[in-house]
């Protein structure tokens, strides 16, 4: 009722859809899970009602079989393997499906920035090494895509912006090891001495590689980034 009393006031053209559950370590097994993909999916339906001309709503990586490793929007089988993820691809392939309304699913890779949450890595290192605290990680071999936050932010609206229906990697198509990206904090701080790289077990579930091809962003929305990594992680120790 909510929701359609808003669309019905505000008469939105666009909508840029994110809500949704992402509380640190709950979130990947939550069953609020399945009740944001059916909110979600009501907020589409009663958009078409209203005339909206498009909608564009913000999946995951966790969407993608993970031992790909490098995540295509037109190859890479869709296997999930946690209920937020299988809760994401079954929302996006809903939105993805909608007639009457152009629509695009933007699937998020590893992002970070001001803001984030405390417990996840790139916070957390420089948290720790900003008190002067040691900081852990795994072995930090994992290859990663990080984005910072603002140019998540910059992609989605580009994507809302241009003619793109379907999946779209939301990523910077950059390979990183997890190590390069901690030792970088390490170095920006002073506090390289801090650094216990291997103090914590790698989870078996952990892909040794997950990678975004982001063809379809940089081309096709036609976007790049504006931060660089290392411009990145400056600005996020700045926040801190």
């Amino acid at each position: 009722v909510a929701r359609r009393a808003l669309i019905a006031s505000v008469r939105p053209s666009h909508i840029l859809h994110f809500a949704w559950i992402a509380t640190p370590r709950i979130y990947w097994t939550s069953p609020l899970n399945l009740l944001w993909r059916d909110a979600t999916l009501d907020l589409l339906a009663v958009a078409k009602t209203f005339g909206v001309e498009r909608f564009v709503g913000a999946g995951t990586c966790a969407e993608y079989q993970w031992d790909s490793g490098i995540c295509d929007e037109q190859l890479t089988p869709i296997h999930p393997a946690t209920l937020y993820g299988q809760s994401k691809a079954e929302c996006g392939q809903s939105v993805i499906a909608t007639h009457d309304v152009h629509t695009a699913w933007g699937r998020i890779f590893h992002l970070y920035g001001p803001y984030e949450h405390q417990s996840r890595l790139v916070s957390s290192i420089i948290v720790a090494l900003l008190q002067g605290q040691r900081a852990s990680c795994t072995h930090g071999k994992q290859i990663r895509d990080f984005l910072h936050v603002y140019d998540v932010a910059s992609a989605f609206v580009a994507l809302l912006k241009s003619d793109v229906c379907g999946a779209v990697n939301i990523a910077s198509g950059i390979p990183i090891k997890i190590s390069d990206v901690v030792r970088s904090i390490a170095q920006h701080i002073g506090r390289p001495d801090l650094l216990d790289i291997g103090a914590i077990q790698t989870s078996s579930h952990e892909p040794a590689s997950l990678l975004a091809v982001t063809d379809r962003l940089m081309k096709e929305v036609v976007w790049k980034p504006f931060f660089t990594l290392e411009k990145g992680i400056s600005d996020s120790i700045s926040w801190w």
